[in-house]
């Protein structure tokens, strides 16, 4: 478990650290007498990294669904780790020329493409390594480290803007962020050569869906959990852009600004865990669809009251508090996808069902919730779109089966009225 999940953290550390150092990237990869093109430029080789996702989902996942869970997730964070590696290292295009935004992207690109083939695997090997009365809070631990590593990254870039001038920031700083990444390589790679195999692991109790290839109800699932991912991921990216909105829409300080992000991400790690132990007491169905129904009804008061105060309890208090109730529901779709997707699709099938929804929602969420904002000049912009998100997301839930365990399922109808 520990392997696992620190692996997967070690990765999306890796990926999301680009995006904090967006301008000096911009700056040592892709200069331009306008700073903003530099910065556009250094944003779209970000963005490339959206674009093999669903490359190595497909390629990864299935490679982990025929030879095992453990060797696909060892080929993806060592890809992940040599690109990072690649990246932080390249020289600047003073130095190379063409050949350092051409190195730049070839990194992100193959970081994509590894971290496309992660998220699938890690989440059947949670599944299939726990018990079955504790899955829920095992793969709870899928969603909680995508939230420690935004966490980590946003404290490394902290610690380093207090502790270098500006000029050694962005000559160097920014190498060192990511360095930290490639240099956990040995040690991801010996907590990952401890696990054991789970693919040819009996299943007590068996799965729901028939392990069938295709069966009408595996693409049941994947269908309805697209939805859920796309709702998922817009929620996670309109949320991740509070601090650009508390900048820029609302003009609040850049310290409140920066600290609304820090503890919706810590809010989210406790919140995550919280929602797969809830899952594993009540089933699947109960966690996923009264929290939903609570953050739906929440969205517009706790965003018109943000927008009317602009204050440091509305930004942390009232998001904080959004963020918590609005990420329980998503740990038990995890494990509740995992066990309905039959064990021979399942780390091929939940991968590029994920990756697919990152790279179309997650990619355009942020753009979308800016034009929004810019073509009506109304605050409540980004509460419109979490709405429409949340709503579809509700409406698959609704309709998703309950993959509980017979005893958590029985506990879970004999306390429902």
């Amino acid at each position: 478990m520990l392997g696992a999940t620190i692996g997967n953290i070690l990765e999306f550390y890796d990926f999301g650290t680009y995006s904090f150092f967006a301008i000096q990237i911009g700056q040592a990869f892709f200069p331009a007498k306008d700073p903003f093109a530099s910065l556009m430029m250094s944003l779209a080789t970000f963005g490339a990294g959206f674009v093999t996702r669903p490359i190595g989902a497909i390629v990864l996942g299935s490679y982990s669904d025929r030879v095992g869970r453990r060797p696909a997730m060892t080929v993806s964070f060592v890809m992940m780790s040599a690109a990072i590696l690649v990246l932080a290292v390249t020289p600047s295009y003073e130095t190379i020329g063409i050949a350092a935004p051409l190195l730049a992207i070839f990194a992100r690109l193959v970081q994509g493409f590894a971290l496309g083939g992660e998220v699938g695997p890690t989440t059947a090997y949670l599944m299939e390594a726990a018990p079955a009365e504790v899955r829920g809070l095992a793969v709870s631990f899928q969603p909680a480290s995508q939230q420690i590593a935004a966490t980590a990254g946003a404290l490394v870039g902290e610690i380093l803007s207090l502790a270098m001038t500006s000029e050694a920031l962005d000559a160097y700083g920014w190498r060192i962020a990511l360095l930290l990444g490639a240099g956990t390589l040995p040690f991801g790679l010996w907590l990952r050569s401890a696990l054991s195999e789970t693919l040819h692991r009996p299943e007590v109790p068996p799965p729901v869906a028939r392990p069938v290839r295709r069966s009408p109800a595996a693409r049941r699932i994947m269908s309805l959990g697209f939805v859920i991912l796309a709702s998922c991921t817009i929620i996670t990216y309109v949320t991740g852009y509070m601090t650009t909105y508390a900048l820029n829409t609302l003009h609040v300080s850049a310290p409140l600004a920066f600290a609304t992000t820090l503890i919706s991400n810590t809010v989210g790690i406790a919140a995550a865990l919280l929602g797969g132990w809830l899952a594993d007491r009540a089933g699947r169905r109960h966690i996923m669809i009264w929290p939903q129904i609570t953050a739906l009804l929440m969205t517009y008061p706790v965003f018109l009251w943000i927008a009317e105060s602009r204050s440091a309890l509305a930004l942390l208090g009232g998001l904080g508090a959004l963020s918590l109730i609005g990420t329980i529901p998503y740990s038990a779709f995890y494990v509740s996808m995992a066990e309905g997707l039959p064990k021979n699709i399942r780390g091929g099938a939940f991968a590029t069902i994920y990756a697919f929804a990152i790279a179309i929602f997650g990619g355009t969420a942020q753009p979308v919730v800016a034009w929004l904002i810019h073509v009506t000049g109304n605050a409540l912009a980004p509460a419109w779109y979490m709405l429409v998100a949340s709503a579809a997301g509700l409406c698959a839930m609704l309709m998703m089966p309950e993959t509980a365990p017979p005893k958590t399922q029985s506990a879970a109808n004999k306390r429902s009225p």
